[in-house]
Protein backbone atom coordinates (compact mmCIF):
# COMPACT_ATOMS: atom_id res chain seq x y z
CA UNK A 1 0.00 0.00 0.00
CA UNK A 2 1.42 3.55 -0.93
CA UNK A 3 -0.62 6.47 -0.02
CA UNK A 4 0.23 9.85 -1.49
CA UNK A 5 -0.65 12.89 0.80
CA UNK A 6 -1.75 16.55 -0.30
CA UNK A 7 0.97 18.96 -0.11
CA UNK A 8 -0.57 22.23 -0.27
CA UNK A 9 2.88 23.56 -0.45
CA UNK A 10 3.98 21.54 -3.96
CA UNK A 11 0.98 22.39 -5.76
CA UNK A 12 1.96 23.53 -9.41
CA UNK A 13 0.21 26.52 -10.99
CA UNK A 14 -0.82 25.73 -14.84
CA UNK A 15 -4.27 26.24 -16.42
CA UNK A 16 -5.25 29.11 -14.22
CA UNK A 17 -5.15 26.70 -10.88
CA UNK A 18 -3.03 24.82 -8.77
CA UNK A 19 -2.61 21.12 -9.32
CA UNK A 20 -0.23 17.87 -8.76
CA UNK A 21 -0.47 15.20 -11.03
CA UNK A 22 -0.86 11.69 -10.06
CA UNK A 23 2.16 11.04 -12.11
CA UNK A 24 4.63 10.33 -11.83
CA UNK A 25 4.51 7.91 -8.93
CA UNK A 26 6.74 4.78 -8.92
CA UNK A 27 5.41 1.38 -9.28
CA UNK A 28 2.21 2.48 -10.02
CA UNK A 29 0.50 1.71 -13.80
CA UNK A 30 -3.13 2.68 -14.37
CA UNK A 31 -5.18 2.89 -17.38
CA UNK A 32 -6.21 6.45 -16.58
CA UNK A 33 -4.30 9.96 -15.48
CA UNK A 34 -5.33 11.96 -12.65
CA UNK A 35 -4.67 15.40 -10.86
CA UNK A 36 -5.57 16.92 -7.42
CA UNK A 37 -6.57 20.42 -8.53
CA UNK A 38 -7.48 23.12 -6.19
CA UNK A 39 -9.23 26.63 -7.59
CA UNK A 40 -8.59 29.48 -5.27
CA UNK A 41 -10.87 32.34 -5.01
CA UNK A 42 -11.38 33.89 -7.75
CA UNK A 43 -9.65 31.45 -10.29
CA UNK A 44 -10.94 30.69 -13.47
CA UNK A 45 -9.42 27.42 -15.23
CA UNK A 46 -8.30 27.91 -19.25
CA UNK A 47 -11.39 26.55 -21.41
CA UNK A 48 -10.47 23.95 -23.41
CA UNK A 49 -11.68 20.78 -24.74
CA UNK A 50 -9.91 17.40 -25.46
CA UNK A 51 -10.18 13.68 -26.90
CA UNK A 52 -9.88 11.81 -23.77
CA UNK A 53 -13.04 10.89 -21.28
CA UNK A 54 -12.56 13.18 -18.21
CA UNK A 55 -14.51 12.92 -14.42
CA UNK A 56 -14.48 15.33 -11.64
CA UNK A 57 -15.19 14.19 -8.12
CA UNK A 58 -15.45 17.24 -6.20
CA UNK A 59 -13.94 17.19 -2.37
CA UNK A 60 -14.27 20.60 -0.65
CA UNK A 61 -15.90 23.61 -1.27
CA UNK A 62 -18.02 25.37 -4.59
CA UNK A 63 -17.55 26.16 -7.95
CA UNK A 64 -19.31 26.45 -10.92
CA UNK A 65 -18.18 24.16 -14.00
CA UNK A 66 -18.76 25.86 -17.43
CA UNK A 67 -19.53 23.59 -20.17
CA UNK A 68 -19.99 25.00 -23.84
CA UNK A 69 -20.84 28.33 -21.95
CA UNK A 70 -23.30 27.68 -19.45
CA UNK A 71 -22.74 26.97 -16.08
CA UNK A 72 -23.87 24.70 -13.53
CA UNK A 73 -23.44 24.39 -9.76
CA UNK A 74 -20.21 21.93 -8.45
CA UNK A 75 -19.82 21.21 -5.01
CA UNK A 76 -18.55 18.66 -2.60
CA UNK A 77 -19.36 15.11 -3.12
CA UNK A 78 -20.68 16.06 -6.87
CA UNK A 79 -19.32 14.29 -9.69
CA UNK A 80 -19.15 15.50 -13.37
CA UNK A 81 -18.75 13.77 -16.67
CA UNK A 82 -17.43 15.01 -19.33
CA UNK A 83 -16.98 13.20 -22.92
CA UNK A 84 -14.75 13.92 -25.77
CA UNK A 85 -15.10 17.20 -27.28
CA UNK A 86 -17.00 19.34 -24.74
CA UNK A 87 -15.67 22.90 -24.25
CA UNK A 88 -15.25 23.09 -20.43
CA UNK A 89 -13.60 24.78 -18.16
CA UNK A 90 -14.47 25.70 -13.96
CA UNK A 91 -14.79 29.12 -12.09
CA UNK A 92 -14.84 30.13 -8.38
CA UNK A 93 -16.67 33.02 -7.39
CA UNK A 94 -16.89 31.80 -3.74
CA UNK A 95 -14.33 32.81 -0.79
CA UNK A 96 -12.97 29.64 -0.30
CA UNK A 97 -11.07 27.25 -1.75
CA UNK A 98 -12.92 24.62 -3.94
CA UNK A 99 -10.96 21.36 -4.15
CA UNK A 100 -11.23 18.55 -6.78
CA UNK A 101 -9.83 15.09 -8.56
CA UNK A 102 -9.72 15.21 -12.17
CA UNK A 103 -9.40 11.64 -13.90
CA UNK A 104 -9.43 11.15 -17.74
CA UNK A 105 -8.48 8.40 -19.86
CA UNK A 106 -8.18 6.85 -23.54
CA UNK A 107 -7.25 3.98 -25.21
CA UNK A 108 -3.86 4.71 -25.97
CA UNK A 109 -3.56 5.07 -22.20
CA UNK A 110 -5.69 1.60 -21.64
CA UNK A 111 -3.60 -0.25 -24.26
CA UNK A 112 -0.16 0.95 -22.82
CA UNK A 113 -1.52 -0.08 -19.34
CA UNK A 114 -2.16 -3.50 -21.22
CA UNK A 115 0.85 -3.77 -22.69
CA UNK A 116 2.57 -2.86 -19.14
CA UNK A 117 0.54 -5.40 -17.07
CA UNK A 118 1.10 -8.27 -19.98
CA UNK A 119 4.88 -7.62 -20.00
CA UNK A 120 4.84 -7.71 -16.57
CA UNK A 121 3.63 -11.00 -16.11
CA UNK A 122 5.36 -12.44 -18.51
CA UNK A 123 8.73 -11.16 -16.92
CA UNK A 124 7.40 -13.14 -14.06
CA UNK A 125 7.23 -16.61 -15.53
Amino acid sequence: MDIRRLEHENLTRAYGLDMKLLYPWAGLTAPFRGAWCVLRPGDVSVSHAHHEHEIFIGMAGSADVVVEGERHEFVAGDLVFLKPGIEHNLVNDHDEDFSYYAIWWDRAMSDEFIAAETGRAESHD
